[in-house]
């Protein structure tokens, strides 16, 4: 059964052991020490071995699990056709991956032709994106999909109705093949969010579009854009998230966070639960390697590996600055997905924490677990 309960990231908040609230740590396998990608959609997980094999894990309704299935998996499940992949990312109900020659494969749901292969129906496997564009990253958000190619030009298909594409067309139509974002802007990175999408060129400039109505844009106001607007502050950005959330956050040079938008739980970490339409510093002045977003909460990872959230962090409450995540891991990369994190370790090992109605945390439960356990070995 889906959960309605916003409980996210007790992350051990209020303990410094692993000792878990809500749930317990999974028993059985450890984890594998081989992952070179991870990625968290709104209630299924996806990771990626060295070599390129993809596994997926919890929620399957759409077949966002790539496994030739709509069944739920608890652990993690290969997904098929034997494609090496060299980057992944999950959406809402589905997946999408780039080759390591820069192909691009999505599979799961396409009511609003999110996997770009011109139709809108849904593929319980990869199916290729139209175009035959070669692509160095990709990103999926709720029914949108956005991907760079090698020269750093953005392309995006799938729902348009808030702007989210970025194509300066406000007809608000679908589009079920890749289509250019408007202005020629060169990024280096990109994240699609739930009906918007931000990025950051080559110069560190960030630049967001799409649905806007509680300033997650950080454009100053809270009206839609349908092509790129530039994030207000003039701050030079290393990074940027922009998940299944109204808000997003980015890391400047030097790894200081700023976040915008929806702050109802304190998602933001300035210290308050008071929305902004444009940047604000998160309190703390602690120096990140690497931020993600999720639906109420933001967690990111030090230069030293340590693991920190804010914003919706138990059933009673929430932080609005940073709390540390416990357990002593060393981590690389964390993602976020609506109600569940995950994270891999310096080693390579995948651990996840949240809610796990549909088995996102991959540890063989339907346990919630708000301490970090490892996701089964693959």
């Amino acid at each position: 059964m889906r959960s309605q309960h916003l409980a996210l990231l007790c992350v051990a908040v209020l303990v410094s052991t692993l000792t878990s609230c809500g749930g317990k740590d999974a028993t059985g396998p450890g984890p594998t020490t081989n992952l070179i990608g991870l990625s968290a959609g709104s209630h299924h997980t996806c990771g990626l071995k060295t070599g390129g094999a993809a596994y997926c894990w919890g929620y399957n309704d759409a077949g966002q699990l790539g496994d030739g299935s709509t069944t739920d998996r608890l652990r993690p499940a290969a997904v098929s056709g034997g494609i090496a992949f060299q980057a992944i990312s999950s959406g809402m109900a589905h997946t999408c991956a780039l080759t390591t020659g820069g192909a691009a494969y999505c599979w799961g749901d396409s009511h609003y032709g999110q996997l770009g292969d011109g139709t809108t129906s849904n593929r319980l496997s990869p199916v290729p994106v139209s175009g035959s564009l070669v692509f160095r990253a990709i990103t999926s958000g709720s029914g949108h999909t956005c991907a760079l190619t090698v020269g750093g030009a953005a392309y995006c298909w799938g729902d348009n109705f808030y702007g989210q594409l970025g194509i300066a067309d406000s007809t608000r139509g679908t589009r079920a093949s890749p289509v250019a974002v408007s202005g020629g802007l060169v990024f280096q990175a990109i994240g699609a969010a739930d009906m918007s999408t931000c990025g950051i060129t080559t110069g560190g400039a960030a630049y967001c579009w799409g649905f806007n109505a509680m300033g997650q844009l950080g454009v100053g106001t809270t009206i839609e854009r349908y092509s790129p607007a530039a994030v207000s502050g003039g701050l030079v950005f290393q990074a940027v998230s922009s998940g299944p959330g109204w808000h997003a956050c980015g890391l400047k040079t030097g790894g200081a966070a700023y976040c915008w938008g929806w702050n109802s739980a304190g998602q933001l970490g300035d210290g308050t639960t008071s929305d902004r339409p444009s940047p604000v510093a998160v309190s703390g002045s602690l120096v990140f390697q690497a931020i993600t977003v999720g639906s109420q909460s933001t967690c990111a990872v030090t230069t030293g590996g340590a693991a920190y959230c804010w914003g919706l962090t138990s059933t009673a409450g929430s932080s609005t600055s940073p709390v540390a995540v416990s357990g002593g891991l060393v981590f690389q990369t964390i993602t976020g997905g609506y109600y569940h994190a995950c994270a891999l370790t310096s080693g390579g090992a995948a651990y996840c924490w949240g809610v796990n109605d549909d088995g996102e945390l991959g540890n063989g439960t339907r346990t919630d677990s708000f301490t970090p356990v490892a996701v089964a070995g693959f």
